[in-house]
C-alpha cells in the first residue's frame, strides 16, 4: 500500500485558508527535496493546485499536472496533451491538463506515491506498477491473455469488465484508474545477438519492470531479469548493466534504445497495458458537468492513442532499421511453451479467475 496521503494545495479558492497555504509550503518542499526544478518553478507559479485565470480573467483554472516517462513524440504524449487541450475548450477554462513528458516529475515507481498524495495529480502507470496495490492487475501483464490490440481495447474500455477493479484503489490509496493505454506487442532486444529462441537467452541480464510476472516470465525464457527504472534502461544497456530489454517497438526506437541494443526480436510475448491513474480528491471535485467532460475527453484519446499506436509501430521498425537495428521472427512455439505456466502460476484468486474469464469471453 502506497504511504498515506499527504495533503498539497491543488485547487484555487478565492479566499485560501490557512490549512491551504500549509498544503502549499508542504508541496514546495516536497517537490524541492527531490530536486525538481520544473516542478519547482510550476508550484509556484500556478500548477497543479495554484489555479491561473481563465479567458478574460473571470474563471479560475485547474491546472493538473500529469507525469509521463515517454518523450513528445510517443503517441502517449500526443493523445495526452490533445486530450488536455479539449478539457480546457469543454470546461470553459475551468480544468487543464499539463503534461510533463520524459520523466522529468521523476519514475513511474514514484507516481503512485506522488498520485496519492497529491503532489501531482495524473499519471502514466503501467500494469506491474498497479499489481502492488491490488493483485488483480496482475492479468493485464500476462503473456496470452490478449490476442491483440483491439481486444485488449475493448476490455480496458468495458466499464463492466474493469468498473469495479478500476476504482479499488481509491478508499486504500487515494488513487483512481481512469482508463487504459495499449502499450501493443511487447518483444525482447538484445545488445549482441538476435534472440530465435529461449536458449539464445539464457544467462542473458534482461531489464524488467520490478513485477513478481515480469521476473518470473523472463525467469521462464531462461534468462535473468534485472529490475531497473525505464530512464535508465538506455545507460544499462549502454554500460553492460543489463544485455537488454524487452519492450514495444515505439518505445524502443523513441527512446533510442536502438543505438545500443541493435538486435530486436518478435517475441511478442504479451500485449502490454498503460493506465492513467488520478488523485481522488481532484477527480471529486469537479462537477457532474466537468466529469463528463473529463470522461468523454478520456474516450477521445485512448481511441486516438490507439490509432496512432498502430501507424507508429510501423513507422518506429523503419526508423529504427534505417539507424541500423535489425528485426526478426523467432520461433512463436519455443516462447509460448516456455510462458504458458504463468497463468496457472499466477491466477491464484478467484477474483482473478473471474476477471480472466471475463477478458477472454470478450474475444469471442
Amino acid at each position: 500500500m502506497v504511504a498515506g496521503p499527504i495533503d498539497a494545495d491543488r485547487h484555487p479558492k478565492s479566499q485560501r485558508s490557512k490549512e491551504n497555504h500549509m498544503r502549499s509550503n508542504t508541496r514546495v518542499a516536497l517537490i524541492a527535496t527531490t530536486a525538481i526544478t520544473a516542478l519547482a518553478l510550476a508550484g509556484c507559479s500556478g500548477g497543479a493546485g495554484n489555479g491561473g485565470e481563465g479567458d478574460g480573467g473571470s474563471t479560475s483554472t485547474t491546472v493538473m499536472k500529469l507525469a509521463l516517462n515517454q518523450p513528445e513524440t510517443h503517441p502517449s504524449f500526443i493523445a495526452l496533451e490533445a486530450f488536455g487541450e479539449q478539457l480546457k475548450e469543454d470546461t470553459d477554462g475551468r480544468w487543464d491538463i499539463e503534461v510533463h513528458a520524459n520523466s522529468t516529475l521523476g519514475n513511474q515507481d514514484e507516481y503512485l506515491q506522488s498520485v496519492s498524495q497529491g503532489v501531482i495529480d495524473l499519471a502514466i502507470v503501467s500494469a506491474p506498477q498497479l499489481e502492488n496495490l491490488n493483485k488483480d492487475f496482475v492479468l493485464f501483464s500476462l503473456p496470452k491473455v490478449f490476442d491483440d490490440i483491439d481486444h485488449q481495447m475493448s476490455v480496458l474500455s468495458d466499464d463492466e469488465i474493469v468498473g469495479d477493479l478500476y476504482g479499488s484503489l481509491a478508499e486504500s490509496n487515494n488513487i483512481d484508474v481512469v482508463g487504459g493505454l495499449t502499450q501493443g506487442e511487447r518483444s525482447i532486444y538484445l545488445k549482441d545477438t538476435i534472440a530465435e529462441t529461449p536458449a539464445d537467452l539464457e544467462g542473458k541480464k534482461i531489464r524488467v519492470q520490478e513485477s513478481p510476472v515480469f521476473m518470473a516470465m523472463i525467469e521462464a525464457l531462461g534468462a535473468s531479469p534485472t529490475p531497473l527504472p525505464f530512464g535508465d534502461v538506455y545507460s544499462g544497456l549502454q554500460s553492460g548493466v543489463v544485455d537488454g530489454a524487452e519492450n514495444n517497438e515505439i518505445s524502443y526506437f523513441s527512446n533510442k534504445h536502438h543505438e545500443v541494443a541493435p538486435y530486436f526480436s518478435f517475441t511478442r510475448h504479451l500485449v502490454g497495458a498503460d493506465f492513467l491513474i488520478i488523485n481522488s480528491d481532484t477527480l471529486s471535485e469537479m462537477s457532474e458537468e466537468d466529469r463528463a467532460a473529463f470522461d468523454e475527453g478520456w474516450t477521445a484519446a485512448w481511441e486516438q492513442h490507439t490509432e496512432l499506436w498502430k501507424t507508429d509501430t510501423e513507422k518506429a521498425i523503419a526508423d529504427a532499421e534505417a539507424g541500423g537495428a535489425e528485426f526478426s521472427e523467432v520461433d512463436t512455439e519455443a516462447f509460448t511453451e516456455a510462458l504458458e505456466p504463468l497463468l496457472d502460476e499466477f491466477l491464484t484468486e478467484d477474483s482473478q479467475t473471474t476477471l480472466y474469464e471475463a477478458i477472454r469471453g470478450a474475444a469471442e
